[in-house]
């Protein structure tokens, strides 16, 4: 069955494949690394060449400034359509009154923030403080790590308010 030629031809193998392989990763070091960095670790780097930007509005800046106000958004939601957008959420919440891996949101509005018994709040949103008033929602779900920097949120946000405010008029009516 197995004599020595053939455990010789495996070792072979094995060792040419790491040869191989070995090669193939100092080949491309020098191919995409371009030799010895003189830049030391933790110094910044001398840019190549810079691009030169016109001054923009910060996202959303001037459009957020000149849409609909919350009031006004808030009071054409639609808590049907609320509930298709809560479909984003439900990776991380639950309305069931079990914690995932964020707190529950049924009673959300109205509720003081970070305020459920045994959930795990970052520090930043424990001491964000205030409650969770439909506008704070609004502005929150915005862009959390915007409105709270150093929440473990990691959700993007609902760019659209008409989302945002129908979310949070399906949430009012999960007690």
């Amino acid at each position: 069955m197995f004599n020595t030629m053939t455990l010789t031809k495996a070792a072979g193998a094995l060792i040419g494949a790491l040869l191989f392989l070995l090669l193939a990763n100092w080949a491309a070091g020098a191919l995409y690394l371009g030799g010895e960095s003189e830049v030391a670790e933790g110094e910044e780097s001398e840019q190549a060449y810079a691009i030169e930007v016109p001054d923009a509005p910060a996202a959303g800046g001037e459009a957020a400034a000149s849409g609909p106000d919350f009031a006004t958004v808030f009071a054409a939601a639609d808590a049907a359509a609320g509930e298709k957008v809560f479909g984003k959420c439900k990776a991380c919440h639950k309305i069931d009154g079990g914690d995932a891996t964020g707190p529950h949101l049924n009673g959300v509005v109205g509720r003081q923030v970070g305020s459920i018994a045994g959930f795990a709040y970052s520090d930043a949103m424990k001491n964000h403080g205030g409650d969770w008033t439909p506008e704070a929602l609004y502005n929150f779900l915005l862009a959390p790590k915007k409105e709270v920097p150093g929440t473990k949120m990691t959700f993007a946000g609902l760019p659209k308010p008409e989302d945002r405010a129908n979310l949070i008029a399906w949430l009012e009516t999960q007690k």
